[in-house]
C-alpha cells in the first residue's frame, strides 16, 4: 500500500522550510515506518497470476472430476487447456461472466431431456455465449444453427425475427437435434462430432476407418475442425471446474438481468415501449436477442417478450393504456380539406374475368389484417397480389386488391367512408339517436376514455365491435 503522494509533500514541504521540529521529524519517521509495516500486512491481489502446473496435476484432476461424459485426457486435450488458462485467459474470464445468464437455461433444458449436463460447455465453443454471434458462413446463436437446420426445429427467420437468437429457444432446438445424433450414433463424443460437421462426415470417417465406432478411433479421418472441436469442449470442461486452481477470478461480479416474459399481442416498437414505460432500451435488446431493428411485427405478435423483473408489475398493473399507446403513430399534418385526395375509382377487369380489381389508399393506422376483412381476403393474398415480402405497410402506400363486383362495391363505399376528417371538434355529436366521437389525429383509445368521463376503454370496443385497440382519424365512433 503506497502512501498518498500528498502526505508524503506535506511532511516534505515542512521540512524544507525549517518547521519541522524534533517531534515533527520524529513523526515522520514513525509515519514511513507504520507504512512500510503496513504493506506487509496487506497483500494485493494479482489477477494477472498464472500459477504453474503439470500434465500429472491435471490428470489427477481430470480422474476426480464427477460426468457423465466420457473424459480421457491426452496431448491434445491437455494442449488446449494451457491455451485457455494460459494463452487465452481473456476468453476464458469472458464465457465465466457469462455462464450466470445462460447456464440456467442450459441446464433447464438438459434436464428435461434428460441428456448429459455437461453439454452446455458445447455453446461456448460454438459461440463464446454471444447469441448473437454469427459465422462466416450464416450460422447464428448461442447454438450456432444454420437457416435449414434451424428451420427443421422451428427457428424461424425473417427480416425482423431470427429465433436462433432467441437463447431459450435455440437452446431447446439444440438439445434435440444433439440427442438425435446420440440416438444415430450411440456415443456423445461422436454425437458432438456430427454437431460440428455433419452427420454424413461422421459416417464417411467410420467406414474410412474401418468400421470404428468412438471419436479418437476415427479422429484422422474427420474434418481438420472436427479434430479440435471435442478436445476443445473437453478443455473447456476441465476449465470451469478448476477455474479457481488457474487463478481465472473474475475482477468484477457480474449479474444477469431478472425477468418475466409478457405477451403484447400486437405489433410493438421496443423504443415506444422503453419511452412510456421508462426501461432501458439496451435491456430490452439484451433480453431479447432475436428482435431485429427494435420490433416486434404483427406476423410474430404472439412472441413473449422479456422485460426486466422490476418493470414486470408496472406492465402488468397498466397493461390497457400501454397496449394502447403503443398504437399511438405520430400524426402528419393533414393536408387542406381541397388537397384531399379520394381513394382510385374501381378498375375492372375485362368483362370474361371472375374478378375487378381495385386499388386501396392506406390509411393512417391500417394493417394488412383489417383491409384483408374490410375486402373479403387474405393478408396472404394481399402480399402475394402487392409483391411484398412483409406485413410492414406504411401511410399513402398504393395496394392493388382483386375482389368480385359485390365486394368492389362494398370496398370501395368503405373507402370513401376512411377519408381523413377535419372536423375539428372533440365533443362527441348525436346521430341518429347514438352519440358519435370522430377520432382526432394522436388519439388513442385510452385518450379518448380520459375525455368523455365514465367511458371505458372495452366499452368503447364492445360498443364498436373492435377486435383490438386500433383506430384512426376521421373514424367515427359510438360512445353511449
Amino acid at each position: 500500500m503506497k502512501t498518498p503522494l500528498r502526505i508524503k509533500n506535506f511532511f516534505l514541504s515542512l521540512a524544507f522550510m525549517g518547521l519541522t521540529g524534533t517531534v515533527l521529524s520524529q513523526d515522520l519517521a514513525d509515519f514511513v515506518s507504520w507504512e512500510n509495516e503496513l504493506e506487509t500486512l496487506i497483500p494485493i491481489y494479482d489477477f494477472e497470476y498464472i500459477p504453474d502446473f503439470t500434465y500429472a496435476e491435471v490428470e489427477a484432476r481430470v480422474k476426480q472430476m464427477d460426468s457423465d461424459m466420457s473424459f480421457e485426457l491426452n496431448e491434445r486435450i491437455f494442449a488446449f487447456i494451457n491455451y485457455f488458462v494460459v494463452r487465452n485467459r481473456s476468453y476464458s474470464k469472458m464465457v465465466l461472466a457469462r455462464k450466470d445468464t445462460y447456464f440456467p437455461i442450459f441446464e433447464e433444458n438438459l434436464a428435461k431431456h434428460e441428456v448429459p449436463d455437461d453439454l452446455k460447455f458445447l455453446a461456448i465453443i460454438e459461440s463464446g455465449l454471444n447469441p448473437s454471434a454469427r459465422s462466416r458462413v450464416g450460422a447464428m446463436g448461442l447454438w450456432q444453427f444454420m437457416p435449414a437446420t434451424g428451420k427443421v426445429y422451428n427457428l424461424h427467420v425473417t427480416k425482423e425475427m431470427d429465433y436462433r437468437m432467441d437463447p431459450e429457444l435455440s437452446t431447446e432446438a439444440a438439445v434435440k437435434y444433439l440427442k438425435s445424433l446420440y440416438r444415430m450414433f450411440g456415443d456423445w463424443e461422436l454425437a458432438m462430432a456430427a454437431y460440428n460437421c455433419g452427420p454424413g462426415n461422421v459416417r464417411k470417417a467410420i467406414r474410412r476407418s474401418g468400421g470404428k465406432k468412438t471419436f479418437w478411433e476415427i479422429y484422422d479421418y474427420l474434418p481438420r475442425e472436427t479434430r479440435s472441436y471435442v478436445p476443445q469442449f473437453q478443455a473447456m470442461m476441465y476449465v470451469f471446474r478448476y477455474a479457481d486452481e488457474h487463478n481465472l477470478i473474475l475482477e468484477e461480479a457480474t449479474f444477469p438481468i431478472r425477468h418475466e416474459r409478457i405477451r403484447f399481442d400486437q405489433e410493438v416498437d421496443l423504443e415506444r415501449l422503453a419511452e412510456i414505460s421508462g426501461m432501458c432500451i439496451e435491456d430490452l435488446e439484451y433480453l431479447n436477442p432475436a428482435i431485429i431493428n427494435r420490433k416486434i411485427p404483427v406476423s410474430h405478435q404472439q412472441y413473449a417478450l422479456r422485460v426486466p423483473l422490476k418493470k414486470a408489475a408496472f406492465l402488468t398493473e397498466n397493461m390497457d393504456w400501454i397496449t394502447d399507446s403503443l398504437n399511438i403513430t405520430i400524426a402528419k399534418p393533414l393536408l387542406a380539406k381541397d388537397e384531399i385526395k379520394a381513394p382510385e375509382p374501381i378498375k375492372e377487369f375485362p368483362k370474361s374475368s371472375q374478378s375487378n380489381k381495385i386499388t386501396y389508399r392506406v390509411q393512417s393506422g391500417d394493417v394488412l389484417g383489417t383491409i384483408a376483412r374490410k375486402h373479403g381476403t387474405t393478408v396472404n393474398n394481399l402480399m402475394a397480389w402487392n409483391d411484398l415480402s412483409s406485413n410492414m405497410i406504411k401511410v399513402g402506400q398504393t395496394l392493388v386488391i382483386y375482389t368480385d363486383q359485390r365486394a368492389a362495391t362494398h370496398s370501395n363505399s368503405l373507402a370513401s367512408n376512411e377519408q381523413p376528417s377535419t372536423a375539428s371538434s372533440e365533443t362527441a355529436a348525436v346521430e341518429n339517436s347514438q352519440k358519435i366521437y370522430t377520432v382526432q389525429p394522436g388519439d388513442s383509445l385510452w385518450l379518448i376514455s380520459r375525455k368523455l368521463s365514465g367511458v371505458t376503454i372495452d366499452q368503447i370496443k364492445k360498443l364498436n365491435n373492435l377486435n383490438d385497440n386500433r383506430i384512426k382519424p376521421g373514424q367515427k365512433l359510438i360512445i353511449g
